[in-house]
């Protein structure tokens, strides 16, 4: 409502001091030399007139037409005659600002488009005062429209999470969607979107900043997981968009799920074969040291006994077991909004199948011969996943 008022009120000044504008022009002949506006002067100053003639333009007397233009004075008459026009179009863009949280779009977009197309419009008689009104209730659009991307910004990185927060997506993630959706509806028709542009670079950056902020000691779950989800929710909700100023902010959002994923995985997947993991890692760490590959098996903490005795811990049965366990726990924390178990439990497996071989490669060169090897195959653990996701 308030964006037909104000195309209204817009659609109604031009044709008003467009007339106004012509009267005073041929009414003052204001397109004499300057001999015939002194005596122009004159004769305001001793008939009745609706301009003062302490208030006539000091341009009418000292000016020419050659030298000054003939706007000059018949800018500063509609001025006059007009004084109250802009202090009540503040007045009203105010009130229009105020109708929705983001009113301040609207009232943009309608100002710009509407200054467009007056000032390209060949058919209208062009109005330097009224030009110049549109031009400082547009500057003042745009100030309100800074000042609430302002806020926005401040509101999204000092939010603080609810303190029952589990996971899913974040207020401030949810909020930065409400808005591009809703600028981008106002803006869809616009001619011109430079600000809006700014605006979402500025609110993305924001929103980045609210989640890179996150710590685990305001969240229940897994921090990795929660990173992971919004950055992917952003990246989908981008990729949905097409906005093009922010490519460049979805590419980043895809590249930070993929390092959170990838920290999701290999922290979880440290628990089905922690001790596992815990071993062959000071296997590499003392390879890593100088130790030579074949005499890693003469070191007392890493001998071919404390080897068996880990592997023991392990049988298939209780793998299988612990990644059912895996899975029902990724299963319960996940968002089912975003649907990333899947994609997930995927990457868990290639994750898994990776330290799998690993472990394998690590046996046959540092333990060659001992005849040691893990209580499941390949094929085991590829039907362990295999089973798991079809009952699932």
């Amino acid at each position: 409502v308030s964006k037909q008022m104000l195309e209204q009120v817009l659609r109604e000044l031009q044709p008003l001091c467009t007339a106004e504008q012509q009267f005073i022009e041929k009414f003052f002949q204001l397109s004499q030399d300057a001999a015939d506006l002194q005596v122009l002067e004159v004769s305001v100053r001793t008939t009745s007139s609706p301009v003062p003639s302490a208030s006539l333009p000091s341009g009418l007397i000292r000016g020419s037409a050659g030298t000054m233009g003939l706007e000059g004075p018949t800018t500063q008459l509609l001025s006059e005659i007009f004084s109250c026009l802009e202090p009540e179009l503040r007045g009203f863009l105010d009130v229009c600002n105020k109708v929705h949280p983001f009113g301040c779009l609207q009232v943009l977009v309608t100002l710009n488009d509407s200054i467009f197309e007056m000032w390209g419009s060949s058919s209208a008689l062009s109005s330097s005062f009224l030009n110049t009104v549109l031009g400082n209730m547009l500057l003042l659009a745009k100030s309100s429209f800074n000042k609430c991307i302002g806020t926005l910004c401040k509101e999204i990185e000092e939010a603080k999470m609810p303190s029952e927060m589990k996971g899913g997506i974040l207020p401030s993630v949810s909020c930065f969607e409400e808005f591009v959706n809703f600028s981008e509806e106002v803006f869809r028709t616009a001619r011109r979107r430079g600000e809006l542009d700014k605006a979402h670079l500025r609110l993305a950056s924001s929103v980045f900043s609210s989640i890179n902020s996150l710590s685990s000691a305001n969240l229940k779950v897994n921090i990795d997981m929660v990173m992971m989800e919004n950055f992917h929710h952003i990246h989908c909700f981008l990729c949905q968009k097409k906005i093009h100023c922010l490519e460049g902010k979805k590419r980043e959002a895809r590249q930070r799920y993929s390092e959170h994923m990838e920290k999701y995985v290999i922290k979880y997947l440290g628990q089905p074969l922690e001790k596992l993991n815990h071993f062959f890692e000071g296997v590499k760490a003392r390879v890593a040291q100088g130790v030579k590959e074949e005499e890693v098996s003469f070191q007392l903490a890493y001998s071919k006994q404390e080897l068996r005795k880990v592997i023991e811990k392990y049988p298939g049965k209780e793998v299988k077991r612990a990644l059912e366990t895996l899975y029902r726990k990724i299963h319960k924390y996940l968002s089912p909004e975003e649907n990333l178990l899947p994609v997930v439990w995927h990457a868990m497996e290639q994750e898994f199948i990776r330290q799998y071989q690993e472990f394998e490669d690590l046996i046959q060169r540092c333990y060659a011969g001992s005849g040691i090897a893990m209580d499941f195959t390949m094929e085991d653990l590829l039907s362990y996943f295999n089973s798991i996701t079809l009952s699932n």
